[in-house]
């Protein structure tokens, strides 16, 4: 309801008027600042964090040789003649985002080509957030399952499966990547015009073929972003692996038996096994360094092709 001005005196609506447009002046000088302060909030706890990352990482280094950490094919900080080679837990960590990604790309891709075009819209929006709940679950949990299910279950068709392996993490972790996968690549390829479909479909295209030669590459930018934030997804998890991966650093790329991975190392090595101080607890932060330039790179490469590859319409 309108409010009556009929008897309100004109000095006094003007007054209020003012008084209102006084408060929106205020709101509008203020929050921009506080939008700035938050932003600025944001970029000193970057630089903080990557400032804390090199100085440990350059401590570490005045101890172990560079040359050392990347060459070196054995990983044993704890031996009375410790081996500081970073490669083992490379391996580790890469061979079991590999495995998630064997599961997670073709599932979350195919997952996303019907989304987009195969499903009604009443099924979207039904199947999309039940998908996307996977992506809610504690990764903890996902650990566990790994461990108490998906191990035990494997050992039934791999008899020589150890408990602690790479294979079962790998699946879970694939699983958990899944709606990631999904999600953002039905975000693309629903952006792709319509017209485009029904161009297709006008030349007597199946809707196979205008899901994989017209909207797949239309929205390839996308697409391979997903996949790439994905892959970085999978190199900096760190639950599933330190539970069900075990804590074995090897060059050996037998994903039957244990491995540790990058993550799991900083876990077991911050539950206070290495003194404070000691060159075992600056591994931390070299490793922590090492991380961080792999998940850097991959973002960066992910912005990359999404530039390179962007179609505008």
């Amino acid at each position: 309801m309108m409010a009556d001005h009929s008897n309100t005196p004109i000095h006094k609506m003007i007054e209020e008027k003012a008084s209102k447009k006084g408060m929106a002046n205020v709101t509008e000088t203020l929050m921009p600042k506080f939008f700035l302060v938050c932003a600025i909030i944001s970029i000193l706890t970057t630089i903080g964090i990557v400032f804390t990352l090199v100085f440990e990482t350059f401590t570490f280094f005045q101890d172990v040789s560079v040359v050392e950490f990347i060459t070196s094919p054995d990983w044993y900080p704890m031996f009375q003649d410790p081996d500081f080679g970073i490669r083992p837990l490379l391996l580790g960590t890469f061979t079991i985002a590999f495995i998630a990604m064997c599961l997670a790309i073709p599932v979350g891709l195919a997952s996303a080509i019907y989304l987009s075009e195969y499903a009604s819209d009443k099924t979207r929006r039904t199947v999309k957030p039940v998908l996307e709940v996977l992506a809610g679950i504690p990764t903890i949990v996902y650990g566990f399952f790994a461990l108490t299910f998906i191990t035990p279950l494997l050992q039934t068709f791999i008899p020589g499966l150890a408990i602690y392996n790479a294979l079962s993490p790998g699946i879970v972790m694939g699983i958990m990547i899944i709606p990631m996968v999904a999600s953002l690549s039905e975000d693309a390829m629903s952006a792709v015009p319509q017209s485009m479909r029904q161009g297709a479909f006008a030349l007597g295209a199946t809707r196979l073929e205008v899901s994989l030669k017209v909207v797949l590459p239309a929205a390839l930018s996308g697409v391979i972003a997903s996949f790439v934030l994905a892959i970085s997804r999978a190199v900096g998890e760190t639950m599933i692996v330190t539970v069900a991966g075990g804590a074995n650093p090897t060059a050996d790329l037998d994903i039957t038996s244990s491995m540790q991975t990058m993550t799991a190392y900083i876990v077991q090595m911050s539950l206070g096994d290495a003194g404070f101080g000691t060159t075992v607890y600056y591994s931390i932060y070299a490793v922590g360094m090492t991380l961080f330039i792999f998940t850097l790179a991959m973002n960066i490469i992910a912005h990359v092709i999404s530039n390179r590859f962007r179609e505008e319409y």
